[in-house]
């Protein structure tokens, strides 16, 4: 499947020192990852597929995370 292959290149991916441009490029093309892996989850149930979701989420949570920034405490 070329596609979890796709997902499995992503993983590895380095994402130290990024720009903002490059954060969000990386946050939507896991979005695309994640939603196009759900819809052949959708149809296998594989449990492996779920788990590369779950581990593209925790990445683009990560991510977004550093893009919004940290919240202001009083």
């Amino acid at each position: 499947m070329d596609l979890i292959e796709r997902a499995l290149e992503f993983e590895k991916t380095k994402m130290r020192s990024l720009s903002t441009s490059d954060r969000v490029k990386i946050s939507r093309e896991a979005k695309q990852l994640i939603l196009d892996l759900n819809q052949v989850y959708k149809r296998k149930k594989d449990e492996k597929i779920m788990d590369i979701m779950k581990r593209l989420t925790a990445i683009k949570r990560k991510v977004e995370k550093r893009l919004k920034g940290a919240p202001l405490t009083a």
